[in-house]
């Protein structure tokens, strides 16, 4: 198998062990999954299910952020305890990802089950020499650790632009540098808080993924990911805590799933931009939602429209129209070994299914029960 590594910077070869430990970053669960979601776990479902075709087995972790800025800021807005409000589209997310035809998580474990964990870790970073202590918090020392950017490669500019963007806060007077980033900060009075050595307080982002990863897989992962707009800061900083606290390699082997996008824009809460997967699995077949996502390049960026489910739609009804058998079924390993080309695995289908063949058994690696 080869696929894309983001640290890499290019397509490599992807020989685990028997048993393949992968994360994947989680829901912050305050509003509803959007298509943007079902993307992401959409490409590590479909690499599980060909990981386990090769006689794998997998363990493929997917966090839940259960307290952070946004599910404060949100349940704030709702007049509500963020536990609840995260309880119920945790609950709502599970049932939409199974609708899907998502392979179960091995675990799912939710950030504030780490509090002893994250204390323990923030300790060692401190031990290490690599984080600082300033008006409350905890900060990582950014300059202490020479390979911070051998994720993404991106230049200080683009570093700080991109923190500005996505809640580093730069601009915090407490940091020695821009680019340090919190392992532990001072709650607000509404927000919940626990003790620890350097005063009562609550988790930085980052340091939540570092602490559950590595106590459900150990070190190191051997596949880490998620959406490509995590690479920075979220999966850099990852790293950097997470190998200055153990002094060995974190990741082997980082995957990133392009951005969906509609009108020109990438999905996301904050633009309003959405198409949710409930709405759509309300008013179309759950394997015609799954071939259309499909239908896309897990590592490109691709604007959703309407179209793609008509065509899901014509594309299923062909394959059960050419009845069960194992056509196309060398192809579609072939393709999904060539860095997961879902999309060309599902033209090869095609091409059987439009000669009469039938095609259960290739449908089925690609989690499509015909």
């Amino acid at each position: 198998m080869q696929l894309y590594d983001t640290a890499r910077r290019e397509v490599v070869p992807f020989a685990p062990g028997p048993v393949v430990r992968l994360y994947t970053c989680g829901i912050t669960p305050y509003d509803s999954a959007h298509l943007g979601h079902a993307a992401t776990y959409l490409a590590y479902d479909v690499l599980q299910r060909r990981l386990r075709d090769l006689g794998h087995e997998t363990r493929c972790v997917r966090n839940v952020t259960d307290v952070d800025d946004d599910i404060l800021r949100k349940a704030r807005e709702l007049g509500v305890h963020y536990l609840d409000l995260a309880a119920a589209e945790v609950a709502r997310f599970g049932e939409q990802m199974s609708a899907l035809g998502l392979l179960p998580a091995y675990s799912e474990p939710r950030a504030t089950s780490a509090i002893p964990d994250i204390l323990g870790f923030v300790a060692m970073v401190l031990d290490a020499g690599n984080a600082y202590q300033s008006a409350g918090a905890v900060y990582f020392d950014v300059s202490s650790f020479e390979r911070f950017g051998q994720v993404s490669h991106l230049d200080r500019a683009e570093m700080l632009e991109l923190a500005r963007e996505r809640g580093g806060n730069p601009d915090d007077p407490a940091k020695r540098d821009p680019l340090d980033f919190v392992l532990w900060q001072p709650s607000l009075a509404d927000e919940p808080a626990w003790e620890s050595l350097w005063g009562p307080g609550r988790p930085g982002w980052h340091i939540e993924c570092s602490a559950l990863a590595m106590r459900e897989l150990g070190h190191p992962i051997d596949l880490h990911g998620g959406g490509s707009d995590l690479v920075f800061p979220h999966h850099e900083c990852e790293t950097a805590q997470s190998e200055a606290a153990t002094g060995d390699r974190f990741v082997r082997h980082w995957m990133h799933v392009g951005m969906v996008c509609l009108d020109g824009e990438k999905m996301s809460k904050s633009l309003g931009n959405l198409v949710f997967v409930g709405e759509l699995l309300r008013e179309h077949e759950p394997a015609a939602v799954r071939l259309a996502l499909l239908s896309q390049h897990y590592r490109t960026s691709w604007e959703w429209t309407g179209g793609l489910l008509d065509a899901a739609e014509a594309r299923l009804e062909l394959w059960r129209s050419a009845g069960q058998g194992e056509a196309a079924l060398d192809a579609v390993r072939e393709r999904l070994d060539d860095d997961l080309d879902a999309p060309g695995a599902l033209l090869a289908i095609d091409d059987a299914a439009g000669g009469g063949r039938g095609v259960s058994r290739a449908a089925a690696l690609l989690g499509v029960e015909l």
